[in-house]
């Protein structure tokens, strides 16, 4: 097994890493990248989303991630005054991204290697 394929199924389903979300990685990701801002709630996420990103999260989509990640204690909630439910990161939810952002930041860089070293679209 090469360095990469080792880190690319480090953590693939162990609580507390974004491994095991599948289909959801993406917007568990940008989830955890905004509540590292802050703590928020659903429409405030969103909203820094589709800023930072330039992706809108369908609400659906939004809920079933943030349930994803409070049953797995990468996030939890905040009492709320009103009926907006904020949340925020835990520890366990920032090392969880940290691993996950590290991960790809390798996947990036030697994508961005390849292109630089004369791809040939031949």
């Amino acid at each position: 097994m090469t360095a990469m394929a080792g880190n690319a199924n480090r953590g693939a389903h162990e609580p507390g890493t974004l491994g095991g979300f599948g289909r959801y990685a993406g917007p568990a990701t940008l989830i955890l990248s905004s509540l590292a801002g802050g703590p928020k709630h659903g429409y405030a996420l969103t909203k820094d989303v589709e800023e930072f990103a330039g992706v809108r999260l369908a609400p659906g989509t939004l809920y079933e991630a943030l349930s994803r990640l409070e049953s797995q204690g990468l996030i939890e909630a905040l009492e709320s005054q009103d009926r907006r439910r904020p949340y925020r990161l835990t520890a366990a939810g920032a090392l969880a991204l940290r691993v996950h952002l590290d991960d790809q930041r390798r996947v990036a860089d030697v994508g961005l290697r390849r292109l630089a070293g004369g791809w040939n679209p031949a």
